[in-house]
C-alpha cells in the first residue's frame, strides 16, 4: 500500500513539474517572436564564422545571409508584409474554415456526430464512439464539446463506468487527432507548413493536403481497434464498479428533433449533388481541372482546398436554409464573420510565425542546418526505422510542453522538413512521422487546451476526479497507440507503401 501511495506521489510530482514547466513558457506569439530573434542573431554570428554549405543537388555553395548586415536589415524591412501575406497556411485555413466553420456554427456537424453515435446498437457503442471522435478532427471543437460528454452519458444511459466512455472518446478526439477518412482544416495547417519548410532545399516543391491520406485512413481503423481493446481490457476493469449515482444527460442521449433530422437528410442530400457536380469537373476527358491525365498533379488536386470551400459549404447554406438559423444572405455574412473572430488568435500568431518561417528560409540558415544535419546522420549511420521512432518521440515529448500541433510543426518543420530531405524522405512522410508522434501523447499532455472542460465533465459523475484521475485513466491509451501507430509507421517502410496519392516515402 505504501509502495502505491508513494507511486501515485511520484507521478503526482512528475505531472505538477510538467505542468509547471509547460506554463512557464511563453504565449506562442511571443514564443515565436523570440525564435526570430535567435535566428537573426544566429545568422550574425554563423557568418562571422564563415560557415557554409554545398547544396547537394546543384554543387552550389550556400552563404549564410547576416540579417543584421545592411543586405539582411534591408530583408526584414522589405519582406515584413510578404512573410505573413506568402505564410502558406493562413490563406488555406481561412478559406475552408469558411466552409467548415458554417457548419459548426449551425451545430449541423455536432449534430450529424451524435446521430451516428446514437443509432448504432449497444454492443457496438464503443468502437463506433471512437470511430466518430476520429473523425471529428473534421469539426474542429465539436468533438470535446459534443462527443466527449456523450461518451460518459452514454456509458452512464447503459449502466458502464461513464468514465470509460468519457476516456474512450477522449482518446479517439484527442489521441487519434492525426488521423482522419477525409481532409480536415490540420491537413491544409501543416501541410502549407510544410511545404514552406521544403522550400529551402527544394523551391518548387509543392505538398497536397492529401499527401498523407492513405496512411490516416489505415489509423483511424487501427485506433479504433486499439482504441476498443483498452477501453473494455483495461479502462473499465481497472476503473471497477461505478458507486456514485448514474446521472442521465436526456439533453445529450436524446434523439435530434425531427426538424433536425430532415435538414441532415436535405444537407446530406446537398452533399451528395455537389460532389458529383464537382467531379464533372476532372472525370470527364473535358473536365477543365482534369489536366493533362495526371489525376495526382491535376488542378483539381493541386486547388483541393476550392474545392472543399464548394463541398462544405452548400450543405451548410442548405442546413441552415432547413433549421431557419438563415434567413438572408446577412446570416450567412454574420456566420462568416463569427467563424474569423474565432480565428483570430491563428491570424495574430500568423503574422508572427510567418517571420520566423519566412527569414529562416531567407538567411538560408534551414538550409545549412539540413544539409550539415542530414550529412551527419548519415555519416553515424543513424538512419531508417530507428531514427524516424527517435523523431515522433522527440515529438511526442516536445508535445507536453507544446499545446498546439501547428505550434509544434512551425518549429520543428524548418529544421527536420529539409534534414530528413537530405537523407532521402519525401516532406509528406516526415509530415507523417510528426503527426503520429504528435497525436499520442495529446490525451495525458497537461497542456491540452481542453483538460480542464474534461475535468469539469468526469467530476459530473466524479467529484474527487482531477488532472490526475485523467492522465492515469488516459495513460493506457498513450502506450498501446505509440506500440501500434508506431508499428504500423514500420509496415509502411518496410513495404514502401505510398503514404498519399502519388506520394511515397522516398524522394
Amino acid at each position: 500500500m505504501a509502495k502505491q501511495k508513494d507511486k501515485q506521489s511520484m507521478l503526482m510530482r512528475w505531472l505538477n513539474w510538467l505542468e509547471k514547466a509547460g506554463n512557464k513558457l511563453p504565449d506562442p506569439l511571443i514564443l515565436f517572436f523570440y525564435f526570430t530573434m535567435t535566428v537573426i542573431i544566429a545568422t550574425a554570428v554563423l557568418s562571422w564564422l564563415g560557415v557554409t554549405a554545398i547544396h547537394p543537388s546543384t554543387g552550389e555553395e550556400i552563404h549564410i545571409l547576416n540579417l543584421l548586415s545592411s543586405e539582411g536589415i534591408l530583408v526584414i524591412f522589405s519582406r515584413l508584409l510578404t512573410n505573413f501575406t506568402t505564410f502558406a497556411p493562413l490563406g488555406q485555413v481561412l478559406v475552408i474554415m469558411l466552409a467548415i466553420g458554417l457548419m459548426d456554427q449551425l451545430g449541423l456537424l455536432g449534430n450529424v456526430l451524435k446521430a451516428i453515435v446514437l443509432a448504432v446498437p449497444k454492443r457496438f457503442i464503443t468502437p463506433m464512439l471512437i470511430f466518430v471522435s476520429v473523425l471529428s478532427s473534421i469539426a474542429t471543437d465539436a468533438g470535446y464539446v459534443v462527443l466527449i460528454p456523450l461518451g460518459a452519458a452514454l456509458f452512464a444511459s447503459m449502466k458502464r463506468h461513464p468514465i470509460a466512455g468519457l476516456a474512450a472518446a477522449f482518446a479517439g478526439v484527442a489521441g487519434g487527432f492525426g488521423a482522419n477518412l477525409i481532409p480536415t482544416p490540420g491537413d491544409s495547417l501543416l501541410a502549407g507548413i510544410t511545404e514552406s519548410a521544403a522550400h529551402s532545399i527544394a523551391p518548387y516543391y509543392t505538398v497536397n493536403i492529401l499527401g498523407n491520406w492513405y496512411f490516416m485512413i489505415a489509423s483511424v481503423f487501427l485506433i479504433v481497434i486499439v482504441g476498443t481493446f483498452v477501453t473494455e481490457k483495461i479502462v473499465e476493469p481497472r476503473l471497477g464498479e461505478y458507486k456514485g449515482e448514474y446521472v442521465e444527460d436526456t439533453e445529450l442521449t436524446k434523439d435530434v428533433s425531427p426538424i433536425v433530422k430532415r435538414a441532415m437528410r436535405g444537407a446530406g442530400i446537398s452533399f451528395v449533388i455537389t460532389g458529383v457536380l464537382l467531379s464533372l469537373l476532372i472525370v470527364p476527358s473535358w473536365g477543365p481541372l482534369r489536366g493533362d491525365g495526371d489525376l495526382v498533379a491535376s488542378p483539381f488536386f493541386t486547388h483541393l482546398i476550392a474545392v472543399l470551400f464548394f463541398l462544405f459549404l452548400v450543405p451548410g447554406i442548405v442546413y441552415g436554409r432547413m433549421t431557419k438559423q438563415i434567413r438572408s444572405n446577412a446570416d450567412i455574412a454574420a456566420n462568416f464573420m463569427e467563424t474569423i473572430k474565432s480565428l483570430s488568435g491563428f491570424i495574430v500568431l500568423a503574422f508572427m510565425a510567418g517571420q520566423f518561417v519566412g527569414l529562416f528560409a531567407q538567411s538560408n540558415l534551414g538550409a545549412i542546418i539540413a544539409i550539415h544535419g542530414g550529412n551527419f546522420l548519415y555519416n553515424v549511420g543513424f538512419t531508417g526505422f530507428g531514427m524516424i521512432v527517435a523523431f515522433m518521440v522527440l515529438s511526442g515529448f516536445v508535445n507536453l510542453f507544446i499545446g498546439s500541433a501547428s505550434a509544434q510543426w512551425l518549429i520543428f518543420a524548418p529544421i527536420f522538413v529539409p534534414m530528413l530531405m537530405q537523407l532521402g524522405y519525401t516532406p509528406e512522410f516526415v509530415q507523417l512521422a510528426y503527426r503520429v508522434g504528435d497525436s499520442v501523447t495529446n490525451p495525458i499532455s497537461p497542456l491540452l487546451t481542453y483538460l480542464a472542460l474534461i475535468i469539469i465533465f468526469a467530476q459530473k459523475y466524479d467529484k474527487k476526479a482531477g488532472m490526475g484521475t485523467i492522465i492515469s485513466t488516459m495513460m493506457p491509451y498513450t502506450i498501446f497507440l505509440t506500440i501500434f501507430w508506431f508499428l504500423l509507421v514500420g509496415i509502411w517502410m518496410l513495404f514502401g507503401l505510398p503514404v498519399g496519392p502519388g506520394v511515397g516515402i522516398f524522394l
